[in-house]
């Protein structure tokens, strides 16, 4: 088979990584891909968000598969567009993607259909926010989130009203996240754990992949800004079989039923993001596409062939997947450029990658690099991710660290305690 995998993060590196393992895959192809990815398949310079772009490439080239990988393409209607033309693809359709593409079509489905979710309200001006900020019925910290896609950094928590009225000021007024920031939502802040919950679904039936824990803080201790995740365990320490059937049962199944009810079959990948409150899991946000960092990790648990798998849920077969995964616990820790997720600078020289790769049982997997003249550099506010899967977490942990005191770029920075909270677990 010829594949396109659609994209060109860690997240993407991680897709190719797998899908080129199997032996049904004959020719790889990633768009735009990354120096990661030119390893294991021929990278094409066509951006992600060139909708005609890439279906002219994969008409032409006869793909037989092309998987999605970040959500600017699914909300921009690359399924709709590659289906009109007979291309198989993965992913949900342009309507069914609103679920991510739009926080408060999102909330107001939960909140029709009973879904456990934190309490919100819609602002579409900055007079209108300031007004729910100034009410009595909402106590500090909260949450100001973009209604539209900002790259995983549009949910900013505020401690105090003034910090909530600048949040408002930025994402309304200086438009920090474009026209994702025309409409808001002021939202409960909820306490508790949070759990990665990603399922594959072919609009009638689901299949869970394996848990993960994502880390969203850029610092230690869960301190400092939301980012796009700074590393990732698999699987959730939180989420013992019990919850696990509540999840599925309360949430997932919910989800789908409903959306398939409102006429938006779910085909693709349902990214839930849970809080785990006092109160029962809630649910933070719904994404339309594999997570990243959590792909990784659960990319090196896989036994079973990715190829087959994504298959089954375009053909509408899903009922007959079982996926099969390795007992061994996984970790990815990302290395960040400096100052990310706020300003940071490129084209610093990564040194001592080939060194860490060369320990047994690394996977690196590239996400924001470019090479050039023999060298690597970083192009991105997330580097790469440094990975391994071990008899245990405790083990895995211990080799992705000692990999990446091999690696050095200006301004490196990663967080030190992923996956430190399994301990709280026990």
């Amino acid at each position: 088979m010829k594949i396109l995998v659609i994209g060109s993060g860690g997240r993407e590196h991680a897709l190719a990584w797998k899908l080129a393992q199997s032996p049904r895959t004959e020719k790889l192809f990633c768009a735009p891909g990354n120096p990661g990815t030119m390893d294991i398949a021929e990278n094409i310079p066509i951006k992600d968000s060139d909708i005609i772009g890439l279906a002219d490439f994969a008409e032409r080239e006869r793909m037989d598969m092309t998987v999605v990988g970040p959500e600017l393409p699914l909300t921009l209607g690359i399924v709709d567009e590659f289906e009109r033309r007979g291309l198989r693809i993965f992913g949900p359709d342009q309507k069914t993607a609103e679920l991510e593409g739009s926080k408060v079509f999102a909330k107001q489905f939960m909140v029709r259909h009973s879904i456990p979710t934190a309490q919100a309200e819609v602002a579409d001006s900055a007079e209108k926010a300031k007004d729910l900020l100034s009410s009595d019925r909402y106590s500090f910290p909260l949450v100001i989130k973009a209604d539209g896609l900002a790259v995983g950094k549009g949910a900013i928590i505020c401690k105090t009203r003034e910090a909530a009225e600048e949040a408002v000021r930025a994402v309304m007024v200086e438009k920090i996240f474009d026209d994702s920031g025309d409409r808001i939502l002021v939202e409960e802040f909820l306490r508790g754990k949070e759990a990665s919950f990603i399922v594959l679904s072919d609009g009638e039936n689901v299949v869970p992949l394996v848990t993960t824990m994502d880390h969203k803080h850029a610092y230690d201790g869960d301190k400092g800004p939301n980012t796009g995740g700074m590393g990732a365990i698999s699987p959730s320490p939180f989420v013992k079989s019990d919850l696990f059937l509540k999840i599925m049962e309360s949430i997932v199944f919910t989800t789908v039923d409903y959306l398939r009810e409102e006429g938006r079959k779910y085909k693709g990948v349902l990214y839930v993001g849970l809080m785990l409150t006092d109160e029962g899991p809630k649910v933070l946000e719904y994404n339309c596409r594999f997570g990243d960092p959590e792909t990784q990790p659960q990319m090196l648990r896989m036994e079973s062939d990715l190829v087959d798998i994504l298959l089954s849920v375009i053909e509408g077969k899903a009922s007959a997947t079982q996926i099969k995964w390795s007992p061994n616990p996984s970790a990815c820790v990302v290395l960040a450029s400096g100052g990310y997720p706020l300003a940071y600078e490129k084209g610093k020289k990564i040194e001592g990658l080939k060194e860490a790769q060369e320990i047994p049982g690394i996977t690196i997997f590239h996400a924001g690099t470019r090479y050039e003249g023999g060298e690597y550099y970083t192009n991105g506010g997330r580097v790469m991710g440094v990975c391994a899967s071990e008899e245990t977490l405790a083990k895995s942990l211990e080799k992705a660290y000692e990999a990446i005191a091999r690696i050095s770029f200006e301004g490196m920075h990663f967080r030190k305690d992923i996956g430190a909270a399994k301990e709280e677990a026990k």
